[in-house]
């Protein structure tokens, strides 16, 4: 099964119902303490109600009542489910699933009582035809009992087919989305649940604020978990010993039971040792590993953000244990602020791990961060940007396209101070033909900058229907770097765009590109980018396919000097 969304309703600073749309790589950005981390601790209760537990205070300040509510919808889900020995059904054949097909169910969570415990439902288009809307919780001799008053010729054996004949019979069900309580119900409506328990992700929460000592439970437990297979892998050996050990034991209480009796034969008549062998658990309590890194440093000695980036390994490993261990077919990884403490080279392995992670059979990957530079290199589709209203306090959940924009405006963007010069394009494509370009003509000429290389320029892709929003609102302002823009000729939007560059009169330039331009080269040295060669010029090409079918072509070229 596979996470599709959440809805919460009443959940700490949700107050209003928001939904949630998840991907497999989906990461949450926003200021501190704006709401990412609840959303992730939703799902926690939801899934475990362990590592974050449901509370009293959880429900809204403002709440009227004390009932909280998560809801997550599902798709991909398993094809069959059996609810007695060959009493096999499907969740469409029970009228449990969404207009859409997909499966919602719903916790609801009384905080009102001190220790709030969950009510749950299955949210769907069901029968709600009189005697027709509860053949779920009609226990087998009753639905015999509905069969034979309609005469159904249908075998009076499996709950699951009586049910499909009397729906049949029924002719207009009246199919209503409704809230069908499952979890403590009785009959096959409690079966299913436990059938659809079984089937869930598991959900493995990494939670910032977690410490990150080699001592810590998260590190040991794997280790743990090591400990234990090992000696699984051993038991011959440890029941040797034992038998060792017992036949020690046995021999010293028998040597000391004779000469018991030769102090005082009246003293004892038997003394009979009681052995009793370690468990397997005393066994594990035996063995605590540490962990030392290069030159045999322990990892408590290293520092913080390497400790961190080992604890999420763990965290990882001790996950994907519990998962091979488990019936269930499919894991949610969701780890808060990953970034934390990490060189950026270690950020961007972490962010390379996790794409793969999530498109990896059964995987998904929820991520929070309020650094825009690390939401930066994911997917713009993956990004949920949370704010709240200035007024209101009500918090909302942007995705999009445009969600960078937005991103940009409220957090700001850290410059890195290798970079002078932002290269603004309209596309990936445009990233690739420029980089190509430039390598071949660096190749020529050393003066000018390799774009593959030259850690002085950065590229910003604008293009689509957000440029013109990028360029009105100038969101890269508070970088202080010049711009250079390069549009297609064939938008006459971009024409416009191009002048509000130009007009802005701090270094910044734009241009629409023709099939022979001359003027790229002149602009990059006047950036302070190359010395001043005058025997060079680039004929520019974006390599992009023009809307008439023909493709700029892409040719160096001499060129006269130019003052």
């Amino acid at each position: 099964m596979r996470l599709k969304s959440v809805e919460l309703k009443n959940f700490r600073c949700y107050a209003d119902a928001i939904v949630v749309d998840f991907e497999n790589l989906t990461t949450f950005v926003g200021r501190n303490d704006i709401g990412k981390s609840t959303i992730l601790e939703a799902l926690e209760i939801f899934f475990n109600n362990s590592v974050v537990a449901i509370e009293s205070g959880d429900a809204h300040v403002h709440s009227e009542h004390g009932k909280v509510e998560i809801t997550c919808e599902f798709d991909d889900l398993p094809k069959t489910l059996t609810l007695d020995a060959g009493a096999e059904t499907t969740l469409a054949g029970e009228y449990l699933l969404t207009e859409s097909g997909t499966l919602k169910l719903r916790k609801v969570f009384d905080c009102s009582n001190k220790k709030p415990s969950a009510e749950i439902f299955v949210i769907a288009r069901h029968p709600s035809a009189a005697g027709y809307q509860n053949l779920l919780e009609l226990k087998e001799k009753e639905l015999q009992a509905k069969v034979k008053e309609l005469k159904l010729d249908v075998p009076l054996k499996g709950n699951p087919g009586m049910r499909r004949a009397l729906w049949e019979a029924a002719g207009d069900l009246q199919l209503t989305e409704v809230a069908i309580s499952i979890g403590k119900a009785k009959e096959d409506a409690k079966r299913i649940w436990d059938q659809i328990e079984a089937h869930l992700p598991m959900f493995a929460l990494f939670q910032s604020d977690r410490s990150s000592r080699d001592s810590d439970d998260e590190v040991q437990s794997p280790m743990k978990a090591a400990v234990a297979a090992a000696l699984a892998e051993v038991q011959d050996d440890i029941a040797r010993i034992q038998q060792r050990v017992r036949e020690k034991a046995e021999e010293i209480a028998n040597n000391t039971h004779i000469a018991l009796k030769s102090i005082d034969p009246g003293l004892a008549s038997e003394l009979t040792p009681e052995f009793s062998p370690p468990t397997a658990a005393k066994w594990q309590g035996l063995f605590s590993v540490g962990l030392n890194t290069d030159a045999g440093i322990p990892l408590n000695k290293k520092g913080s953000g390497v400790r961190r980036l080992v604890l999420v390994s763990f965290f990882k490993a001790e996950a994907e244990r519990r998962l091979k261990t488990s019936k269930r077919r499919s894991i949610i990884y969701a780890i808060e602020e990953p970034e934390t403490a990490q060189h950026p080279n270690n950020q961007r392995i972490l962010i390379e791990s996790f794409k793969s992670l999530a498109n990896e059979a059964g995987c998904q990957v929820i991520l929070t961060t309020h650094s825009p530079g690390f939401a930066s290199d994911l997917p713009n589709e993956s990004i949920r940007f949370i704010a709240r209203d200035a007024v209101t306090r009500k918090p909302s959940i942007q995705a999009g396209v445009d969600v960078f924009g937005t991103v940009a405006e409220t957090l700001g963007v850290t410059p890195d101070s290798r970079v002078k010069l932002l290269l603004c394009v309209e596309g990936p494509t445009d990233v690739v033909a420029f980089k190509a370009l430039s390598k071949a003509l660096h190749a020529e000429d050393q003066s000018l900058p390799d774009l593959e290389k030259d850690d002085r320029v950065a590229f910003v892709v604008l293009g689509g229907g957000t440029l013109k929003h990028w360029v009105d609102e100038y969101y890269l302002r508070a970088l202080h770097r010049r711009e250079v823009h390069i549009y297609d000729r064939d938008v006459a939007s971009y024409a416009v765009a191009a002048a509000t560059v130009n007009a802005r009169g701090d270094g910044s330039w734009a241009a629409q590109t023709i099939k022979q331009s001359r003027a790229i080269c002149t602009r990059m040295r006047s950036s302070r980018l190359s010395t001043s060669r005058s025997r060079s010029r680039i004929i520019l090409s974006t390599g992009r396919q023009r809307r008439s079918g023909s493709r700029k072509s892409i040719q160096p070229r001499k060129a006269t000097t130019r003052s």
